[in-house]
This record gives C-alpha cells, sequence and structure tokens, in this order.
C-alpha cells in the first residue's frame, strides 16, 4: 500500500458516477512498482461542478494532473489552458497535467490505449474491418486510433446520427485510405466490433450493437470495465467471438498516464 506524506504527489480521477472506476488501483499499483510517490483517488464531480472543480484542482499545489472520464472528456476542454495534439484531433480529453504554476495541459491517451490493449490481446488491427458503437469522448479517440493503426473499414454507430457523419468525415480527412462512414454497418461483415459508450455499466443496459450476427472468430472489443464481463462481451462470446474487456485498455494507458503527468 502507498504511505501518503506531505511529499507524495496527488492525482484524481473525475468523473459521475465514480462507484465503477479501477482506473484509480491499477494506477496506484503501476506507480508503486516504480517506486514513484503519487496515489491516485475517483473524485465524483457532477456536470454543474466542473468549472468550480478545476479551479479548485488548479489551487491545490500538490496536485500532479487529474484523469478524465465520463461525462467530463469534452466539457472539460474550455477550462483547460493548453490541450496536445491527439486531444485536438479528437475533440476530448483524458488525462490532465497541472504545471506548477496552476496551468492545465490536457491530452487524450484513450485511443492509443485502447489499440495498445489490442495489440497485446493478439488482435491485427492494420486491414480489419471494424464497426464501432459511439461517437462520444472515448468513441472519438478510438475511431481515429483503428484509423492510425491501419484499419481498412470502419463503420461508427451513434444514437445521435449527425454526430457519426461528422466523426466519421473527421477520420476521413485525416486518413483517407480508411474507408470510414457513419450508420449501422453489418455486424456480419466486420473483424472487430467495439463499444465505446457506457452501455453496460448499469443492470438492465441495452446492448450497444446486435450481437446475434457477428462472424465466429471476431473479435468484441469494451471500453466499460466494470463489469469486468459486460453483458456485450458475454453475448459476443456465445457468437464464439474473441472478447476483449475495457481493462486492457487502462492496462495500456498507464506509462502513457504517468508520463503526460510528469510522474514517469
Amino acid at each position: 500500500m502507498t504511505r501518503i506524506t506531505g511529499k507524495t504527489r496527488i492525482l484524481f480521477i473525475l468523473g459521475d458516477p465514480v462507484a465503477h472506476i479501477i482506473g484509480s488501483s491499477l494506477l496506484n499499483e503501476h506507480l508503486a512498482e516504480r517506486s514513484i510517490d503519487a496515489a491516485v483517488s475517483p473524485l465524483h464531480v457532477a456536470p454543474g461542478d466542473l468549472p468550480r472543480a478545476i479551479d479548485m484542482l488548479r489551487r491545490l499545489h500538490n496536485v500532479a494532473g487529474f484523469g478524465v472520464t465520463i461525462p467530463h472528456k469534452i466539457a472539460v476542454i474550455p477550462l483547460l489552458d493548453s490541450v496536445g495534439e491527439r486531444g485536438r484531433q479528437v475533440g476530448a480529453v483524458n488525462f490532465v497535467r497541472r504545471n506548477p504554476d496552476g496551468t492545465l495541459h490536457g491530452d487524450n491517451i484513450d485511443g492509443l490505449g485502447f489499440a495498445g490493449g489490442l495489440v497485446a490481446a493478439g488482435v491485427t488491427i492494420r486491414g480489419a474491418r471494424v464497426l464501432q458503437a459511439g461517437a462520444g469522448g472515448a468513441g472519438r479517440a478510438i475511431a481515429f486510433a483503428m484509423a492510425e493503426a491501419g484499419a481498412a473499414d470502419l463503420t461508427i454507430a451513434n444514437r445521435s446520427p449527425d454526430r457519426a457523419r461528422e466523426l466519421a468525415e473527421a477520420v476521413s480527412h485525416a486518413y483517407p485510405s480508411c474507408r470510414t462512414r457513419a450508420g449501422n454497418g453489418d455486424p456480419a461483415a466486420c473483424d472487430i466490433a467495439i463499444n465505446t459508450t457506457s452501455l453496460g455499466m448499469k443492470s438492465g443496459d441495452a446492448l450497444p450493437m446486435p450481437t446475434d450476427q457477428l462472424p465466429e472468430g471476431a473479435v468484441a472489443a469494451e471500453v466499460v470495465m466494470t463489469p469486468e464481463v459486460t453483458p456485450f462481451l458475454a453475448a459476443a462470446a456465445a457468437r464464439g467471438c474473441r472478447t476483449v474487456g475495457g481493462k486492457a485498455m487502462l492496462l495500456a494507458q498507464l506509462r502513457a498516464a504517468s508520463d503526460l503527468v510528469g510522474l514517469a
């Protein structure tokens, strides 16, 4: 267990809700393994309180930075002083560094972590046909990351078709070699099916996409970390699909997160 003293650097993970968050525990293990004197805790912040919470964090001198999760990844951007290239590209931030002068620099490592988690699980992204549910903060990052990693075809489904179309156009512009479009797509024609939404966190949630036509041997991947096996992953496994849980993304993010906030 981390011994917290007045010299310990503090990080928070801002979200609403936070009961499902396991990233703080994994980050604490990562820091302890590297003998880094820092500690991480979730911080439950309602959307209406986000500006005041960010202002408070600017003023806390032993805060190294903070993670940002649902629903704050997009809303936090105008509250920061600067945003890195990936964060600007996807329009969402998931980690923020607090500089000694109180200024805040954010970036997005969601896509980097998600792609890294797939690769670590033995999944080949290059040349794959990808069907993605969601075009929110994590969805934007993952869509760009799939195209950057060489996916041949990407279909983005979202409750708001306009948001899916806007994201598809942005990805197509940045990575024209990946055929990207908005729509429900054909589960039977995909190699990798990805849930980037929060569906599956709560009991009774609908599935993020139909699973009854996923081909045997396809990969079903998830951003939701709690429960570890979501209804989407369970249904995909019953179809004979390989599954990659949300924890894989987080494990691949740990080093990038500690680098970003200056705790490497």
